[in-house]
């Protein structure tokens, strides 16, 4: 798992001087990947790894350069070339989710239909369950206009996208703004699965529970079973890393200790 990312990693040119580097950027990532699955706090790492400002400093560093998101994405195409799927996505899921928040920080609101006070982390996937865009606002911040947050600029990025698909949440009988903004906007068919009324209790819907094993993945990783941090981009930046840690397992032939990630996709 880890020749996977470590192929991804940035490369330190010797010719632009420099102090050596003191910890091993395994023994760094390590450190990350404890603090995530773990949940503690950065100061509570065990001894045998890296020191803690040490590793909060490369986490910041790489997360400022956009390193997490570079590797996310590599290890997403090379996964989705693997199972014989073209790198472009044609379709999409939509779906939030809102965290508790356990300290204050930027970003932070009150829910008022989950009775939460945090953030929401709003995630776009592909069918497969990757993450294809991910955004972390105010939860008291509504999914409709959260939408467009996650969706603006989406088909530069994804150009192969034509339908996505959303709970109810995101439009109704009186409100179908969202649904007029995807198509006029960025040319996508935002498709809305709505549950049967009639069916009491749970019941798994057609392409929502693409989303939703997701959101469970991420759950599975104690630090974002809140929202612990200050900074909303430390919370994205955590929902990179939880993926890049399923993705690698996956291209090396393992599993992770908490996640089966070879359940199919619908």
């Amino acid at each position: 798992m880890w020749q996977e990312v470590s192929a991804r990693l940035p490369v330190r040119d010797p010719r632009r001087g420099g102090r050596p580097l003191v910890y091993d950027q395994r023994l760094i990532i390590d450190t990350i990947l404890y603090v995530l699955v773990a949940g503690c706090s950065w100061r509570m790492v065990p001894h045998d790894l890296a020191p803690w400002d040490a590793a909060y400093r490369w986490f910041r560093r790489w997360s400022v350069l956009g390193v997490w998101d570079q590797i996310h994405d590599a290890l997403r195409d090379a996964v989705r070339a693997a199972e014989g799927r073209d790198r472009q996505p044609s379709a999409a899921v939509l779906d939030a989710q809102s965290a508790k928040s356990s300290c204050g920080g930027q970003q932070i609101g009150f829910d008022a239909g989950k009775k939460v006070r945090g953030r929401k982390r709003h995630l776009l996937v592909d069918t497969g369950g990757l993450l294809l865009a991910c955004v972390v606002h105010s939860a008291s911040i509504q999914d409709r206009a959260g939408a467009k947050l996650v969706l603006t600029g989406i088909t530069a990025r994804y150009p192969h996208i034509g339908l996505i698909w959303a709970d109810g949440g995101y439009a109704n009988v009186v409100d179908s703004s969202l649904i007029d903004w995807a198509r006029s906007e960025l040319g996508v068919t935002l498709q809305i699965v709505k549950r049967n009324d009639d069916v009491k209790g749970f019941q798994v819907l057609p392409r929502r529970w693409v989303v939703e094993r997701t959101l469970g993945w991420l759950s599975r990783c104690r630090r974002l079973d809140r929202d612990y941090e200050r900074l909303p981009s430390n919370s994205s930046a955590f929902i990179k890393i939880a993926l890049i840690r399923l993705m690698a397992a996956r291209l090396a032939g393992q599993q992770t200790r908490y996640h089966n990630i070879r359940a199919e996709a619908a």
